[in-house]
C-alpha cells in the first residue's frame, strides 16, 4: 500500500489534479470532434474474382465514408474535370482502405460504390431526362437508387487462369473471358480518343473484345485472339456481348418507367449523366 507523503515527509501532500476540469476540457473537445459517418457497401463480385493477395480477395463488402463538402470541391475542381479524373479522385477519397487501387476494382464493384456514394451525398432520388420510345416525349423522371439491385450469377465459374469460358455457337470456339476493371475502362476511353485524333473510325466493340477476350481454345496468343475478333460473325458478337453482360457481377440499373404523356410502360437503364454527381 502506498504511504501518505504528509506522514512520511512532514509536508503536505500535493493537491490531486483537477479531475473535473480535465473532464470538462475533454467533454468540450469531444463536442467539436466531428467524425464522418461510414457504411459498408456490398460488392456484386463478393470478392470471388480478385486474385490472392488483392485486398478484396474473397471480401464481400468495402467500407466507405459519406460524401463531404470537401468531396464536392473535388467534383467541381476545374483541373480534375479537365483531366477527367474527378470521379476517380472521389472514389479514392471515400474508400477507407487505402490499399485498394480503384483501377483494380471490377466494373460492377466500382458501380456499386459509386451508387452508394451518390446516395450518401445527395440522397436516393436521382432525376434524369428520359425519352419515351413510344411517343418520343422527353420528361424528367426521378429514379430511386435504393431500388438498385445486384447479384452474382451462380453459373459463373473461374478457371485456374482467372478466366471464365464461353463457347461461341456459330464459330464453335471456346473463348476465355476476364471481367473488366476500372483500368480497362480507362484504356477504352483512351483508345477512342486516339482514334478520333487520328481520324480513324470508331471501334468500340472490337476494342472491348480485346479487353475481355484473353484466350481462344486455350491459346493466349494475341495473333489468335485478334484473328478471332476480326472474323467474328455478328451473331457471335451479339451472343458474346449479351452473355458477358448477364454473367458479369454488377449492379442492375434497370427500373420501370411510365411515360406521363402516353402511359407507355417500359424498363429503362438509369443513365449516368453529368447530373448523377452534379444534381440541379
Amino acid at each position: 500500500m502506498a504511504r501518505n507523503n504528509e506522514d512520511r515527509l512532514g509536508t503536505p501532500a500535493p493537491a490531486p489534479p483537477n479531475v473535473m476540469e480535465t473532464s470538462n476540457n475533454t467533454a468540450g473537445d469531444q463536442m467539436f470532434s466531428f467524425v464522418t459517418p461510414t457504411e459498408f457497401v456490398e460488392l456484386p463480385s463478393k470478392g470471388k474474382f480478385y486474385s490472392e493477395g488483392h485486398p478484396l480477395h474473397n471480401v464481400e463488402t468495402v467500407e466507405i465514408r459519406y460524401m463531404t463538402a470537401k468531396d464536392e470541391d473535388t467534383l467541381t475542381s476545374p483541373a480534375l474535370l479537365k483531366k477527367g479524373i474527378a470521379i476517380e479522385r472521389l472514389l479514392k477519397n471515400v474508400i477507407i482502405d487505402k490499399s485498394i487501387n480503384t483501377d483494380d476494382l471490377l466494373v460492377g464493384d466500382k458501380n456499386a460504390i459509386l451508387v452508394a456514394t451518390r446516395i450518401s451525398g445527395y440522397g436516393a432520388g436521382y432525376t434524369a431526362k428520359i425519352t419515351c420510345t413510344s411517343c418520343a416525349t422527353s420528361t424528367d423522371y426521378t429514379f430511386d437508387l435504393n431500388e438498385v439491385d445486384q447479384s452474382l450469377p451462380e453459373e459463373l465459374e473461374v478457371n485456374d487462369d482467372g478466366l471464365f469460358n464461353l463457347k461461341l455457337p456459330k464459330m464453335d470456339v471456346m473463348v476465355g473471358l476476364s471481367l473488366m476493371t476500372g483500368a480497362d475502362e480507362k484504356r477504352l476511353v483512351k483508345l477512342a480518343e486516339n482514334r478520333k485524333k487520328k481520324g480513324l473510325p470508331e471501334a468500340v466493340l472490337t476494342d472491348q473484345f480485346r479487353m475481355i477476350i484473353r484466350s481462344v481454345n486455350g491459346s493466349q496468343n494475341n495473333e489468335h485472339i485478334n484473328a478471332l475478333i476480326e472474323n467474328m460473325p455478328a451473331t457471335d458478337s451479339r451472343y458474346l456481348r449479351t452473355a458477358y453482360a448477364e454473367l458479369s457481377p454488377n449492379v442492375d440499373l434497370t427500373q420501370d418507367f411510365e411515360c406521363p404523356e402516353c402511359s407507355m410502360q417500359e424498363e429503362v437503364i438509369i443513365p449516368f449523366t453529368t447530373e448523377f454527381f452534379w444534381p440541379k
